[in-house]
């Protein structure tokens, strides 16, 4: 299973106006990606609604809390494979969501957005895990504990590069969903 770890800084409280539109589009994107093809599960968070957390939610070294409100936008969820991700980031609701990134994070070009790793079946990782990985990635570069999807890796650790026509077909099954 590949786990995907995704980190950001807003650029101002998560209840103010300016991060409306991504507070409203949160719910259906969260939607739409867990209808995805590949999709295995996904962490919730403490005290609100949906799956259970798995494990306190912590934050990266980097994290500033420059908004003031003791949050940051970060995910953590398993898919079956690179392509079925991809399909899924960059397509469909959270694809058009990623174009209005400037809109609502603080742009840090020294701090990576996510990171991925691969985890045996029925592994699941926890969100200190996820952040040591992120680290990783952040502090190493990418290698076969902590990737990304430009410089990726197999399950056994050999350089990956997806299978894009396989990504594209994922992506026009996610569509017939939505």
């Amino acid at each position: 299973m590949l786990a995907v770890y995704t980190f950001n800084q807003f650029v101002a409280p998560y209840q103010s106006e300016q991060i409306r539109g991504f507070r409203e589009a949160e719910p259906g994107t969260f939607s739409t990606l867990e209808t995805s093809e590949g999709f295995i599960a996904r962490s919730g968070y403490d005290g609100e609604e949906g799956p259970p957390t798995w494990g306190e939610q912590v934050f990266p070294d980097c994290w500033s809390n420059s908004n003031g409100d003791g949050w940051a936008p970060s995910t953590l969820s398993l898919w079956s494979s690179l392509e079925a991700l991809m399909a899924a980031t960059y397509q469909g609701p959270h694809g058009r969501l990623l174009r209005h990134g400037k809109d609502w994070h603080i742009p840090a070009d020294h701090i990576p957005e996510y990171v991925l790793w691969w985890k045996g079946d029925g592994d699941r990782p926890d969100w200190a895990e996820a952040v040591a990985r992120f680290e990783d990635l952040m502090s190493n570069g990418p290698g076969p504990a902590a990737f990304s999807f430009k410089n990726a890796f197999d399950p056994a650790g050999r350089p990956f590069k997806p299978d894009i026509g396989k990504m594209k077909n994922l992506a026009k099954l996610n569509a017939l969903k939505i």
